[in-house]
């Protein structure tokens, strides 16, 4: 396998203020491209916060115009950028939880929120996921937080040759046992390794465990978070091997 770096981007949301978070997401794409990562995973909706209505509120189509400095931001770094955002798809009224993937090359690709948590269907309507990434040699597969508590989800990750099952999330302390050893049988079950981005603080009212985590193909952990708080959990693949490390961010209030 060739060398890969990747790294989870554990982040705030300023809840609904979307030029905050876009600036915050730009800081971290930058500390990031410094420590040569070259996958970038934000948590779950962490352009609006998992702020309920209001996030859904600001649903837009995945090409707005204003994802554009992300855009450009990944193309001019040379690195793939998975961000959150509540969206809505061309000639249809229905808000979806996405994923959206801003390549290095200016593509944009999207994933929506298959799974969804009861309260969110009061919001939210289901996804139809989307396609794997391509990125070097590797293949990637996305998941946004419920869709992993689905084991036929990493299953059919698995069957379609994904090398990293990378998961944006929001888990609370009381569930990031459970959720955590889900995620990390995944990687052992499936000879896959596994990133979670958890967010870094409280969102929506929930407060997050932070913790996000890299685990690899034999379902060893390879680094993790100590806790919440704004920071990069990076780890890269070199002749079979992983190592990791944490690097905070320092980000402008």
């Amino acid at each position: 396998m060739s060398a890969f770096t990747i790294a989870a981007a554990q982040a705030f949301s300023v809840a609904g203020d979307l030029t905050a978070n876009i600036a915050r997401h730009l800081r971290f794409m930058a500390v990031a491209a410094e420590q040569g990562v070259e996958l970038l995973v934000f948590p779950e909706l962490s352009l609006t916060g998992y702020e309920g209505q209001m996030a859904a509120d600001q649903a837009i189509d995945p090409e707005d115009a204003v994802l554009q400095p992300l855009r450009d931001c990944a193309r001019a770094l040379g690195i793939t950028v998975v961000v959150g955002m509540p969206i809505r798809l061309k000639d249809s009224s229905k808000v979806l939880i996405g994923a959206l993937t801003l390549g290095r090359d200016g593509s944009l690709e999207v994933y929506s929120k298959q799974h969804l948590h009861s309260g969110e269907a009061f919001i939210y309507a289901p996804g139809a996921g989307g396609s794997t990434l391509r990125i070097g040699g590797n293949t990637v597969a996305l998941a946004v937080c419920a869709d992993f508590s689905h084991a036929s989800h990493a299953a059919a990750a698995a069957v379609a040759g994904a090398d990293l099952y990378a998961a944006g999330v929001l888990i609370g302390e009381k569930g990031y046992g459970v959720d955590s050893a889900i995620l990390q049988g995944y990687a052992q079950k499936h000879s896959m390794a596994v990133l979670m981005a958890n967010h870094a603080g409280l969102t929506g009212g929930w407060q997050s465990a932070g913790r996000s985590a890299v685990w690899s193909e034999s379902g060893s952990l390879v680094i993790a978070a100590p806790g919440p708080g704004e920071l990069l959990v990076i780890a890269r693949r070199e002749g079979g091997e992983w190592q990791g490390r944490v690097v905070p961010v320092a980000v402008e209030q």
